[in-house]
C-alpha cells in the first residue's frame, strides 16, 4: 500500500465489524422478546384514543388543585423525607462494611467475597416494593416498614457501587502504608476509604434521590408517607387533592435533585 494511503487508512474512522454469532443470537432473542411483549399488551388505536380521553377527563376533574388539606399533605411529605433520609443513612453506613467484604482488594478471602456479593445481589434484585410488603407483614403498617425497605434497597444499591470504587483505588497509597508496617485496617482507613469518599458521597446522594421517589410508592402499600395520602385520594376519586399531592411531590423531588447536584459538583 502507498504510504499516503496508509496514513489515510490510519486516520480513517473505525468501521463496524461483522457481528459475531453470539451477538446475532442476543439480537434475535431481544427482537423476539420485544415483538412478543408488544403483541401481548394488545395495543390498539381505539384503546389509545380512549386512554387519551380518560386522561383528559382526569385533568379536567383535577384542575384546579384542592389546597384545603395542604397542611396534612405537607406533614405527610415530611414523613416521606424522614423515611428516605433515615433509611438511606442507615443503609449507607451498613453498605460500607458490606462493600469492603465484596471488594477483591479488601475481602478477607474469596469465600467471604462471594457470599457477600450474593447477599448484596439478592438485596438489589428484590424490588423495594416487595421489601415493603414483607416488612408491613413483619412490623405492621407505618413508616417503620418503609424505612426498613429503603435500608435493604440502599444496601443493595450502594454496596455494589462502593465495592466497585474500592476496587478501582490505586495501589500506591495502600502499598506505601503496607511497607511501613500498616495492617489491613490501617490500609483500609488510611488509604482506601479516603480515596473512595468522594465517589461514595455522590452515590449516597443518588441513593437519597432514589429513596424519596421510592418512599412515595411504598406508601401505596401502607408503608407510611405521602403515598398513603395519594392512594386514598385516588381511591376516593378526589382527583383535585391527588393533583395537589403530585405537585408537592414534584416540587420536593426537583428541589432535592438541585441541592444534590450542587453538593456533587463541590465534592467530586
Amino acid at each position: 500500500m502507498h504510504p499516503v494511503d496508509q496514513r489515510v487508512a490510519a486516520l480513517a474512522p473505525a468501521r463496524f465489524t461483522s457481528p459475531s454469532v453470539f451477538t446475532w443470537v442476543i439480537l434475535v432473542g431481544f427482537a423476539a422478546f420485544f415483538i412478543q411483549g408488544f403483541l401481548s399488551v394488545d395495543v390498539t388505536f381505539a384503546r389509545l384514543i380512549q386512554g387519551f380521553g380518560n386522561l383528559g377527563g382526569f385533568f379536567a376533574q383535577a384542575w384546579p388543585p384542592e389546597t384545603s388539606r395542604l397542611e396534612p399533605i405537607a406533614w405527610s411529605m415530611l414523613e416521606t423525607l424522614n423515611m428516605a433520609i433515615v433509611g438511606v443513612t442507615v443503609g449507607v453506613i451498613l453498605s460500607v462494611p458490606m462493600a469492603l467484604l465484596c471488594a477483591s482488594n479488601t475481602a478477607p478471602n474469596r469465600l467471604v467475597r462471594t457470599l457477600s456479593r450474593t447477599i448484596v445481589a439478592t438485596m438489589r434484585t428484590i424490588p423495594e416494593l416487595v421489601w415493603a410488603l414483607i416488612f408491613v407483614v413483619a412490623v405492621g403498617l407505618g413508616p417503620l416498614a418503609g424505612i426498613l425497605a429503603i435500608i435493604m434497597d440502599t444496601i443493595g444499591f450502594c454496596a455494589r457501587f462502593f465495592s466497585e470504587r474500592v476496587e478501582e483505588v490505586s495501589k500506591g497509597p495502600s502499598e506505601a502504608l503496607t511497607s511501613t508496617g500498616g495492617g489491613r485496617l490501617s490500609v483500609i482507613f488510611g488509604a482506601i476509604l479516603p480515596k473512595s469518599m468522594a465517589s461514595m458521597t455522590a452515590t449516597s446522594l443518588y441513593g437519597v434521590e432514589k429513596a424519596i421517589r421510592s418512599a412515595v410508592v411504598l406508601g401505596l402499600v401502607g408503608a407510611g408517607g405521602i403515598g398513603v395520602e395519594l392512594s386514598t385520594a385516588m381511591r376516593m376519586f378526589q382527583f383535585d387533592q391527588a393533583l395537589t399531592i403530585i405537585l408537592v411531590i414534584l416540587v420536593v423531588v426537583i428541589g432535592f435533585e438541585q441541592i444534590s447536584s450542587a453538593i456533587r459538583r463541590r465534592v467530586i
